[in-house]
């Protein structure tokens, strides 16, 4: 047996085969190029670094210009950036790693300084949230979104589908929706960010459907198996429920029925509690019989007992991959991990991002 032993066991996504069960979460970290939104050789390096991640999944990846959030971060609606992801994957596999794409739309959760052209953020509602996002002159309150109208709305989906596509041809093992965090389709399911009349508002029913709509498409570009989807009950960008407890217990029955190869989930909110009044996670889990992958805040002991209790498939950790790319190594043989230097973690070149040692180096 080795420290914290239910970690290091195999686990199979679809035909993929995971050596560990340490996820490396997705996490923006301001380093893409901003005029293209590609990823730059930093990058490359370091999501290689980390390859030893039984899976990574990247920083979130706007499939649209519509979709993008903030400054420097990545896309995937062009040409230059598939090449540009490739030379990532390229890089991952030959370190032996394996990767999924996170796709992103952002709705109101950017500001117009970050947009081409100036353009104006959309939402499910013109209701602008009171969260900050990174502009070119640091962190700045979202701009005031418009509302999409219903026409509007299959283009999104559309952009999803596309964007899925071109995450196959950039090279990765599957994709991951992001529909948590305070991004366009949580807003889309949460009341207090949608006040739609029309077949996207009012009832869980309507406004669970776009979710549901961009998985039916993306699982189109892909085999179910090589798609899972990341959802958070917990109030994420100012984005919240009156009853989070029926939405995401009538959300997860749906993704089960629909079919995906994993459900990531933010337990409570990033960097905060993982308490929402009243969610019982366990009993969320047993509803869904993919893969679940849980994440907020887990230590190697509490991820390893997670695991071993049955709460849980594979643990995804954020910060602790940032400050430590041989993080599964230190929890194999106990040793302290990095401290993330957080003046580095959205903002910044190499410092920060390729200069943290390997406990061997050390």
């Amino acid at each position: 047996m080795t420290l914290h032993d239910p970690l290091f066991t195999s686990f199979r996504i679809g035909d993929l085969e995971l050596p560990n069960r340490v996820v490396m979460a997705p996490m923006f970290r301001g380093r893409g190029r901003h005029e293209s939104h590609t990823p730059n050789s930093l990058l490359e390096a370091y999501y290689a670094q980390r390859a030893s991640a039984g899976l990574i999944v990247t920083e979130a990846c706007a499939v649209s210009e519509q979709g993008i959030n903030c400054y420097r971060c990545t896309g995937i609606y062009s040409a230059a950036q598939v090449d540009a992801w490739r030379k990532v994957t390229d890089r991952v596999h030959e370190a032996g790693g394996r990767v999924f794409l996170q796709l992103l739309h952002a709705g109101r959760a950017s500001h117009v300084m970050s947009r081409p052209g100036g353009s104006t953020p959309v939402a499910p509602s013109a209701i602008r949230g009171n969260s900050k996002t990174l502009t070119s002159d640091g962190f700045a309150l979202f701009s005031q979104p418009r509302a999409l109208l219903l026409g509007e709305i299959p283009e999104i989906v559309a952009d999803f589908r596309a964007a899925a596509r071109r995450a196959r041809v950039a090279g990765f093992d599957g994709v991951e929706i992001h529909a948590a965090n305070g991004y366009l389709l949580d807003q889309f399911m949460k009341d207090g960010s949608n006040e739609r009349s029309d077949d996207y508002g009012g009832s869980i029913e309507n406004r669970i459907r776009l979710t549901l709509e961009v998985l039916e498409a993306v699982k189109s570009e892909w085999d179910a198996g090589c798609v899972g989807i990341r959802v958070a009950p917990g109030a994420a960008q100012d984005a919240s429920d009156s009853d989070p407890v029926t939405l995401f217990t009538r959300l997860v029955d749906e993704i089960d029925r629909c079919g995906a190869a994993y459900l990531h989930i933010v337990e409570g909110t990033a960097s905060g509690t993982r308490e929402v009044a009243g969610l019982d996670y366990r009993s969320l889990r047993r509803r869904f019989k993919g893969v679940w992958i849980t994440n907020n805040g887990y230590t190697a002991g509490a991820a390893a007992a997670a695991i071993d209790a049955g709460d849980a498939d594979l643990v995804s950790f954020g910060r602790p991959f940032a400050a430590n790319p041989d993080l599964v190594d230190r929890f194999r043989r106990g040793v302290p991990l990095n401290e993330v230097d957080k003046s580095t973690l959205f903002i910044g070149e190499a410092q920060g991002l390729l200069d943290y040692q390997h406990a061997s180096l050390a």
